[in-house]
């Protein structure tokens, strides 16, 4: 991995933090000048090529390729097929855990989907290997592929998303709507959307003997090492995985999937280090993606605008081999108050790959859904959508009746309101033109998302030249956890950001969870913070028990740990250097482990949830139909102090 250093000062230091601070990225300097090395970027000596085979039709079996043909092109070295493959130690169909989902690993002839893996060609180059999986020139048995929302009879799924109940209800939504001064009944519908990142799927394999070297990106570095030891049948310590860099993943990399599978298969297979990279069309299928959603509102509200029932129900699809449910409806469970809600899902399976986790599962197909709906019922009592929704925000999560950060969604509305310039909007559809003639529309939306954590581990060290190492397993997606996480590190370990050496990206590290549900800097966070603390623990200690130390006898009052030294806290003008410390102590270092996890009590007294709200301005051309979003403010509840707001031209980025 390479080293990664801060390239400038804090221009100032802020309440005595390095969180927060301006700094240059960690990894920003080798992105723009192409030194950060991804996974394809690794060549070890005599590398081969592979690359897939893929489906061209969406059910039915592969009766036939021209492997010989493929073969005989030149630099072709050999072409993995269900008849030629290396046994796996475990049948990858079976699901030995809920985050565990059926594979393309040629186990059969049989094709599920579109862009299904059938056969591996490798090579000496990627065009030979490319030019001989066009020669396989594959012949199929066909059957009538199911598509589409209507695609067969529908059933009520165990479960939606991880683990949640198909249906959530409280109250009588038949009488809240029979009750109702205003209803509406409205249907939506969300097509599916595929993960695409910039940095497609990619693995480059190294067989040592029974040792596995690894370069993959992957926002689950421990669970993609548990995955590939149950799959080939080797220890877990037998495995080193890379992952330094993603060039994005939201979902589609959290998982593993066939494709990298397939690379190490290969690898086995000819004996020799491989690479194998998705093309971009070869994206569409085995890696992932959002179902489309059909999705039925009914809404009734009293004669002042106050809700009077809520009823979501969600239709979405999954494979016809696996599952997974969008959990579109689930969005209505925390938004808005109203004295019956009830959400629901029904599902058809259809010939696609098995739809996984993408960007908000759930909230970001609902909140479309809901939130046109609640525009609409605010329509219909002749309100504002702004003052609809201050009316009728919930103070409580409706389902549980937990308490949430309610106080923070209405400062959410009122500051994007008066940053955006709400006040001035017309009720009247139509009535607001730019000087060039565009039609102006101004709307606006709630946002929300559960605050999620999951478990991580890290390991603080403390040097005798005062400097520290922070290691943890982390992942970056792109969206600066590095440079984060090493901020947090500096503090745990009360030190400025660049004396510390901050280790993340490799499956040798401490388990820092999965990044993903946008909980990563919490968990990983949490972690760090609680290694910092114990290695300060651990360096107290040593100070305090030392008749030498001006920090003796300091253990009931306490130390502070700043600026690389401990400081008591009742008298801040006595102190001592942590080299100073270790030095007298005899020792090179001290190093102590961490754990950063939910809280069971504060998720069992609490509903976990973070909030906003979004006002957008868009522009249409009335003779031709052009869009344009031409500006756009949104509120966060960010929970460190209070509402930031960002967005464009009315509000400057925060």
């Amino acid at each position: 991995m390479p080293e990664l250093n801060l390239t400038s000062a804090p221009a100032h230091l802020r309440h005595g933090s390095n969180i927060g601070q301006p700094l240059t990225r960690r990894d920003g300097v080798l992105k723009v000048t192409g030194r950060a090395t991804y996974a394809a970027d690794n060549h070890p000596p005599g590398m081969l090529f592979a690359v897939v085979a893929v489906s061209s039709v969406a059910r039915g079996r592969v009766a036939s390729l021209d492997v010989a043909a493929a073969k005989r092109h030149p630099g072709v070295v050999d072409v993995m097929t269900p008849d030629h493959r290396p046994q796996l130690a475990i049948d990858p169909e079976i699901k030995t855990n809920p985050f565990v989902f059926r594979m393309e690993a040629l186990q059969s002839n049989e094709v599920r989907y579109a862009n299904q893996p059938i056969a591996v060609v490798i090579a000496e180059t990627l065009e030979a290997a490319t030019e001989g999986a066009a020669l396989l020139a594959p012949r199929y048995e066909t059957l009538p592929p199911l598509v589409g929302l209507d695609a067969g009879e529908s059933f009520v799924p165990p479960v939606v998303g991880v683990g949640n109940p198909a249906e959530h209800h409280h109250g009588d939504i038949e009488a809240g709507l029979a009750s109702a001064a205003k209803l509406i009944d409205a249907t939506y519908e969300t097509p599916p959307q595929y993960h695409n990142a910039m940095e497609p799927h990619a693995i480059v394999v190294q067989w040592d003997g029974d040792r596995l070297s690894v370069d993959m990106p992957t926002q689950g570095l421990m669970l993609s090492l548990a995955r590939i030891a149950e799959l080939f049948g080797i220890a877990h310590d037998k495995i080193h995985i890379r992952s330094p860099f993603l060039g994005g993943g939201f979902g589609s990399k959290g998982l593993m999937g066939g494709p990298p599978v397939l690379g190490i298969m290969a690898a086995k297979l000819v004996g020799k280090p491989v690479k194998l990279v998705l093309r971009r069309e070869q994206m569409y299928g085995p890696v992932g993606h959002r179902a489309p959603t059909r999705q039925r509102l009914r809404i009734g509200a009293d004669g002042e605008g106050r809700l009077t029932a809520l009823d979501h129900h969600a239709r979405t699809v999954s494979s016809t081999f696996d599952d997974f449910y969008e959990p579109a409806a689930d969005a209505s469970h925390t938004l808005y108050a109203a004295p019956a809600i009830r959400t629901s899902h029904d599902a058809v399976r259809v010939n696609t790959g098995t739809p996984l986790f993408m960007r908000a599962p759930g909230e970001a197909t609902g909140s479309i859904a809901l939130e046109s709906a609640i525009d609409e019922m605010a329509w219909a009592c002749g309100m504002d959508p702004l003052a609809f929704r201050l009316k009728n925000y919930a103070e409580v999560e409706p389902i549980t009746g937990k308490p949430f950060s309610s106080k923070a969604l209405r400062a959410c509305y009122e500051q994007g309101a008066a940053r955006f310039g709400w006040a001035k909007r017309s009720l009247r559809p139509r009535q607001m033109r730019d000087d060039a003639g565009l039609l102006v529309g101004w709307g606006m939306g709630t946002a929300t998302f559960p605050a999620l954590m999951f478990q991580a581990e890290a390991r603080a060290v403390i040097r005798r030249d005062g400097s520290g190492v922070m290691e943890i397993g982390a992942h970056d997606m792109g969206q600066g956890a590095w440079t984060a996480l090493a901020q947090i590190a500096a503090d745990g370990l009360g030190l400025d950001v660049d004396r510390v050496e901050f280790k993340a990206g490799t499956s040798d590290l401490p388990d820092a969870g999965i990044a993903g549900g946008s909980a990563h800097t919490a968990t990983a966070g949490a972690a760090i913070h609680s290694a910092g603390a114990a290695v300060i623990a651990r360096l107290a200690d040593l100070a305090t028990n030392d008749e030498r130390s001006p920090l003796f006898g300091a253990g009931n009052a306490g130390v502070i740990a700043r600026d690389g030294k401990l400081i008591r806290r009742d008298d801040e003008s006595r102190g001592e250097s942590y080299p100073e410390i270790l030095a007298r102590a005899g020792v090179a270092e001290v190093e102590a482990r961490g754990t950063g996890a939910p809280n069971p009590a504060a998720m069992e007294e609490y509903a976990m949830h973070a909030h906003g709200a979004v006002f957008a301005e868009v522009k249409v051309d009335p003779d031709l139909g052009q869009v344009r979003v031409t500006r756009m403010v949104g509120a966060f509840a960010a929970g460190v102090s209070s509402i930031r707001a960002w967005g464009r031209a009315s509000c400057s980025a925060a």
